[in-house]
């Protein structure tokens, strides 16, 4: 993979570029269950997607604190658009970030992504989901108590019904088209559910795929976010409804 694309430092993180860069920008916020997540960690997912798009890569670089974050995004996402054609993706907290992102965008008036993958995304920082609980004994590695912690410390004292932490909560009228990728053994799989629901609700175009377990989500991520992110940055965004 290294050999295939090239890796340089930006301001805004890191980008990764296909050998003939042609395709469409992508804005990759990776991110782990508990509100963190580095570019250096989407190396790996940013050099299959540039490859497979044929576009470069935007690994944004972004604070693990709120508003902070939403402003490192929204740079990274600045620097991205100056490439072309933009798709947005993002994985658990990376995901929410993303989702965030474009509910900020639309409120400021600013030009929305083409479309945006949201992969296992945490969408709900009230952390109210049944699958919080019913899911954590099929992820051995996921502990709900330090999440919460985590949660307290991103917020800094924000209301966790801030749309802008939660986008569970927002109003999505007039967003891109959605994609969401999750499992039915996903802590997060409520907040994908939910989502899905309150898009579709907006008359929003969404890609639903809940796959059995993680190693079936895994099995298919790129193919699925591929062919998603092509399909939607290959035609253009028909104006929002009024």
């Amino acid at each position: 993979m290294a050999g295939e694309v090239h890796v340089e430092e930006s301001r805004s993180g890191l980008l990764v570029r296909p050998p003939d860069p042609v395709g469409p920008a992508v804005l990759y916020l990776h991110g782990d269950r508990y509100l963190g997540g580095s570019p250096e960690a989407a190396l790996d997912m940013a050099g299959h997607l540039a490859l497979r798009t044929g576009g470069t890569v935007v690994c944004a670089r972004y604070r693990s604190a709120f508003p902070a974050s939403l402003h490192d995004a929204h740079t990274a996402y600045l620097h991205a658009e100056a490439l072309g054609p933009v798709a947005v993706a993002g994985e658990g907290s990376g995901a929410g970030l993303a989702a965030a992102l474009m509910v900020h965008l639309r409120d400021s008036g600013a030009p929305l992504p083409r479309c945006a993958t949201l992969v296992s995304g945490l969408l709900d920082l009230t952390l109210q989901a049944p699958s919080l609980l019913f899911n954590a004994g099929a992820n051995p590695e996921f502990d709900l108590d330090r999440l919460r912690r985590e949660v307290t410390r991103y917020a800094d004292g924000a209301e966790p019904h801030d749309p802008l932490l939660s986008p569970l909560h927002a109003n999505l009228h007039g967003l891109p088209p959605l994609q969401l990728l999750t499992a039915g053994t996903d802590p997060f799989l409520d907040d994908s559910l939910a989502f899905a629901t309150r898009a579709a609700r907006s008359s929003l175009v969404v890609d639903l795929h809940v796959h059995p377990d993680p190693a079936g989500l895994r099995a298919g991520l790129l193919r699925e976010m591929t062919t998603f992110l092509k399909t939607w940055t290959s035609v253009e965004t028909p104006p929002l409804p009024v």
